[in-house]
């Protein structure tokens, strides 16, 4: 063998050692980069299996959430025109603060004429208490004639029993002679005129215990109208006082103040305005009552109680501001189950669509004092479902 062959045998082993020495050298490296890829896998397993038990299956969160208030709305109870209007939108107002004013000439009127309506209600009940004392006189004079008249009956009565006896009497002497014509013509003139007092007694009689009859009903009459009442009780009186007192609560309703402390927003009226009973004027937005409406999906709501605490940050002020809330309660229904136009899911083309329920949550009101809030802003909710779980979620 020369020594070029020599040489190139020992090049070639050489050349194996090295391949062989690379080969493992990569062979190497590929475990390692396998096992740095294994323990990347089983830190990010571990790291989002803390997660979750921690913070993702804690926490439910959304966006879609937007600051509400029950709105007080001002509408006057009386028609009128306006006089006087001393807000404007975007005006802070107190609670009895006065916001609209309406003329009050005609309210003015007819509280007048109400006394005045009131005042003869007065009297005429005075008198007919007048009136039926004065009847119940009346009766025991009625009762005292119906007794006078009976006994001039009887008187009557008598006179013609005398008068009859003397007739008599007297037509058995003119028999005799004893008795002249002249006597017995007297007797029997007598005698007619008892018969014709008896019946004119008789006559006043009757008309006396009608007259009793008339007043007893007059009186019955009279006392129906004061039966168990005063002057001040009596249903004439106090229809007319309840009118009165209508009219001095119109007058004061022209004055129209404000239901709660708020904003003011929605201006309607001016000045010179007819407005009429339940016409909206304006609106009261009482800021320091707000709530937020977040509307999570059905399949967050799992673990949501009534109590349980919320943190919420507004678009307005960024992530700079961060509120505390709880939440009061859910919605008895999706927003789609009370759409003007629900969906018809009973139908052959339908496709499942995930539903968003309304929750609502309060927001503490030293903050909202601090950071004030208007309606309708956007909100970010997130809800700590396991620091509270209070009575079940019930419709709010």
């Amino acid at each position: 063998m020369s020594h070029s062959d020599s040489q190139v045998i020992k090049d070639l082993a050489a050349e194996e050692a090295v391949a062989k020495a690379e080969a493992k050298a990569t062979t190497q490296k590929r475990k390692k980069l396998f096992g740095a890829l294994a323990g990347v896998i089983l830190v990010a397993g571990l790291g989002y299996t803390a997660y979750w038990h921690f913070i993702g299956s804690r926490y439910v969160s959304t966006d879609n959430a937007y600051t509400a208030v029950e709105i007080s709305q001002l509408t006057p109870a009386i028609n009128g025109i306006v006089a006087d209007v001393k807000v404007v939108d975007t005006q802070a107002v107190k609670k009895g603060q006065v916001l609209v004013v309406i003329d009050d000439s005609d309210a003015k009127l007819a509280l007048a004429q109400a006394e005045a309506d009131l005042g003869r209600a007065q009297r005429r009940v005075q008198g007919y208490f007048a009136n039926d004392s004065g009847l119940a006189a009346q009766v025991l004079a009625r009762e005292a004639e119906q007794k006078r008249a009976a006994a001039q009956t009887i008187s009557a009565q008598a006179d013609l029993q005398r008068a009859e006896l003397d007739y008599r009497r007297r037509e058995a002497l003119s028999k005799s002679g004893s008795v002249s014509g002249e006597e017995l013509s007297n007797a029997h003139s007598a005698l007619l005129t008892m018969q014709a007092n008896l019946k004119v007694a008789e006559a006043g009689e009757v008309q006396a215990k009608a007259n009793r009859f008339a007043t007893v009903g007059a009186q019955k009459a009279s006392t129906v109208l004061t039966a168990d009442t005063t002057v001040d009780t009596n249903p004439e009186v106090a229809l007319a006082r309840a009118k009165r007192d209508q009219a001095k609560l119109d007058l004061e309703r022209t004055v129209l103040r404000a239901p709660v402390d708020g904003v003011i927003a929605r201006r309607q009226v001016q000045i010179g305005q007819r407005v009429q009973a339940g016409t909206v004027l304006l609106s009261v937005v009482p800021t320091q009552l707000m709530h937020v409406d977040a509307n999570f999906k059905e399949g967050q709501l799992t673990q949501v109680k009534i109590g349980q605490p919320v943190t919420m940050k507004a678009d307005i002020y960024g992530g700079a501001v961060e509120y505390h809330g709880t939440v009061e309660g859910m919605s008895g229904g999706s927003g789609s189950a009370f759409a003007v136009i629900p969906a018809q899911n009973a139908t052959g083309n339908w496709i499942k669509v995930v539903q968003r329920l309304p929750v609502r949550i309060s927001v503490d009101p030293k903050q909202l004092q601090q950071q004030p809030l208007s309606v309708g802003l956007s909100m970010e909710v997130e809800i700590d479902t396991r620091a509270a779980k209070a009575a079940p979620s019930s419709a709010m």
